[in-house]
């Protein structure tokens, strides 16, 4: 009798365990991005390709975002509901790393892989990181307004808060690369509010500084800000942004503007999610994955 009732019981572990292994065969992975914003183009972008990767690879994927960078709080407490989800990976724009960063070692804590895209910040227990170098982007937008001017050439830089590392990497990379052609630069402007929202500064500069001869924008929404005030006053004077949103592909079109720099932001959320179900199946993931810029011409 003994021996019948052991019998069954291992007959029974085994169909409940074969039961369980089949439904977790089943089961989808499940990922979540938390982005910047989705009321902006470019972010936009990077959820249209997070999402044909979701497709792709059969993923339970979602993406979100706070309706709004202030006050800070807001990604914390996004964070927080998706950390109650429990997904098998997290993919997150870290706004404000200071306040963010916290409520990531919980994630650690959980064995939640965490993914930086779009913007980097110093945490050593993140995945990596997958996005644009902005040094590399800065540089590179510096090269190009450099190849449009002369020696001796005075230009402003218009920028968004320094308290984000990827426009402090811009514009560390501009200032390098226009030193190096001799291009003095006579300004550097907030270009957004305290809410993050364009705000129009190059009427000042131009009353101030009226030799300016070029511009660079750390953003296309600052750089199309710019434009306005150049066309409203009739000058003709290069101006560099750098994301590649349609409205400056379509100035680029029309001849107002001679080139851009443009980021990748497609390939972004997509590589960031293939990267996710590497990290969740215990693959090896690099520790920085460059999406890319272009220069961006008619």
């Amino acid at each position: 009798m003994k021996k019948k009732w052991i019998v069954s019981f291992l007959c029974l572990t085994v169909l409940i365990s074969f039961i369980v292994h089949f439904l977790k065969e089943d089961e989808k992975l499940k990922v979540v991005v938390v982005a910047k914003s989705l009321d902006l183009e470019y972010w936009k972008i990077f959820e249209s390709g997070a999402k044909e990767a979701f497709h792709d690879f059969d993923i339970d994927g979602q993406v979100i975002a706070p309706n709004s960078i202030y006050p800070i709080s807001n990604e914390v407490d996004t964070l927080k509901k998706v950390l109650r989800q429990h997904p098998d990976a997290l993919i997150v724009t870290p706004i404000h790393p200071s306040v963010t960063i916290p409520v990531l070692m919980e994630y650690k804590k959980n064995n939640i892989p965490v993914l930086f895209a779009g913007r980097d910040a110093d945490w050593e227990d993140k995945v990596t990181y997958i996005g644009t170098d902005h040094l590399k982007l800065g540089i590179m937008a510096g090269q190009l307004l450099g190849s449009m001017l002369q020696p001796g050439d005075q230009v402003a830089i218009i920028h968004g808060t320094l308290k984000d590392h990827a426009e402090v990497e811009r514009i560390k990379g501009a200032k390098e690369a226009l030193g190096k052609a001799g291009i003095e630069i006579t300004t550097e402007q907030l270009g957004e509010d305290r809410y993050g929202k364009t705000i129009s500064v190059f009427e000042n500069i131009l009353q101030n500084h009226p030799d300016i001869q070029g511009v660079f924008a750390t953003d296309d929404l600052i750089a199309l800000n710019v434009l306005k005030t150049v066309e409203k006053e009739g000058l003709m004077i290069p101006i560099i942004g750098t994301d590649g949103i349609t409205d400056m592909i379509d100035i680029v079109n029309e001849g107002k503007l001679s080139a851009t720099i443009a980021q990748n932001p497609y390939d972004m959320g997509y590589l960031s999610v293939v990267q996710a179900i590497k990290a969740v199946n215990g693959e090896h993931v690099p520790e920085r994955i460059d999406s890319g810029v272009d220069i961006l011409t008619k």
